[in-house]
């Protein structure tokens, strides 16, 4: 089992340490926008507890991690006007995992828009504006 880092960039916006946009909190889980967003709406989920990923989460709490995944996901969808949704979970570097606190993408798609590449910072105004969708959505 690998070791859970508390100096990641989650642990620290769950920490309030360092700035996400917000779009869902409870005591569970923190919804925010990727600030590298791979399609419009590009939303990460991460729970509120220190785990490094799947191999790490007690079932207990990943079962209510995806519940929180299910309900941000609707709304995505929605607020998005998305035809449907990607959710996406990697774990450890091999796996794609590049953030060690566990997390799901969910990535709004529309039929005949393809992905952004990996790794483009996202206009500002657009990922807010992308939020507020979903907000609404939520509301």
């Amino acid at each position: 089992m690998s070791v859970y880092d508390p100096a990641n960039i989650f642990a620290k916006i769950l920490r309030g340490e360092m700035p996400a946009t917000k779009v869902f909190e409870d005591d569970a889980a923190l919804a925010f926008m990727d600030i590298m967003p791979r399609a419009d709406g590009h939303t990460l989920v991460v729970p509120k507890i220190a785990a490094r990923n799947i191999f790490d989460i007690a079932p207990a709490d990943l079962s209510t991690l995806i519940q929180r995944v299910q309900h941000v996901a609707k709304a995505v969808r929605s607020g998005m006007a998305a035809d449907g949704v990607v959710v996406q979970q990697f774990n450890e570097g091999p796996g794609g995992q590049m953030v060690f606190h566990i997390h799901f993408h969910i990535l709004p798609r529309w039929t005949g828009v393809a992905l952004k590449p990996p790794g483009v910072m996202g206009d500002k105004a657009a990922i807010e504006a992308a939020a507020a969708k979903i907000r609404a959505a939520l509301a």
